[in-house]
């Protein structure tokens, strides 16, 4: 764990997957083809915390969904990266945009698709439920399932390991 906490205090961008991560990976569509999504508000709001300590947040999705554009406008997340079937594009385009090295950025994925981003960064992360090969290749994973808490494990972990999270938490006994 040692060792996670000292990629951790690195990270200045987290890269997250949406499906399987933000959302326990079930896909719901209406008679109308309308795609629903269930997103947990514990996750959302230990994203909000971790922008406001100073570490950004970009999404990097295979599939396109309007509902997932609704809640990154939601969470104050302007970079979305929908229908990226080869997600390293997306994130060298995030690399050069905040002026990153690698090991400046953790990736949080589930499944295989997320494996080409998550072996390139200083700290790869996935979840309880993530699929055995993304566990293999993972520095940490978390104790929740994708879309159960597993976000806000993330968003807290950063924090602590940079020092933000006594103060971040104090703003709620002011």
């Amino acid at each position: 764990m040692e060792e996670v906490i000292k990629k951790a205090a690195k990270i200045r961008l987290l890269i997250c997957d949406v499906d399987g991560v933000l959302t326990d990976g079930s896909l719901f569509f209406g008679d109308d083809g309308q795609e629903y999504k269930a997103f947990n508000s514990r996750d959302g709001h230990g994203m909000k915390m971790l922008q406001e300590a100073g570490v950004d947040i970009a999404i990097i999705t295979g599939r396109t969904s309007n509902v997932v554009s609704l809640r990154m406008k939601n969470l104050g997340i302007k970079h979305l990266y929908q229908g990226q079937h080869d997600k390293r594009l997306a994130f060298n385009e995030l690399l050069k945009e905040f002026k990153l090295s690698a090991e400046e950025v953790a990736y949080m994925g589930d499944d295989v698709v997320d494996l080409p981003v998550m072996t390139k960064v200083g700290l790869a992360i996935t979840v309880a439920d993530g699929h055995e090969l993304v566990q293999q290749h993972s520095h940490w994973c978390t104790q929740n399932k994708g879309g159960k808490g597993a976000a806000r494990e993330v968003c807290e972990l950063l924090m602590k390991a940079q020092n933000k999270y006594e103060e971040m938490m104090q703003t709620y006994f002011d």
